[in-house]
């Protein structure tokens, strides 16, 4: 696994066609933007865990 530090306004490039940008840090939290195709689908982590296992028979 790869852990990288930004700062707020600093980003990472996922590939060439995606970008996460630091948006806010506070509080223990951190909000990110992503720029990305359409076609990317992007989710949180429990939103897809849920999705995997309602898709489960």
């Amino acid at each position: 696994m790869l852990h990288i530090e930004r700062k707020v306004g600093e980003s990472i490039r996922l590939g060439n066609d995606i970008q996460v940008i630091v948006t806010k840090a506070a509080n223990g939290t951190v909000r990110l933007a992503f720029e990305a195709p359409k076609e990317v689908k992007i989710y949180r982590e429990e939103i897809y865990q849920r999705m995997q296992i309602e898709k489960t028979p």
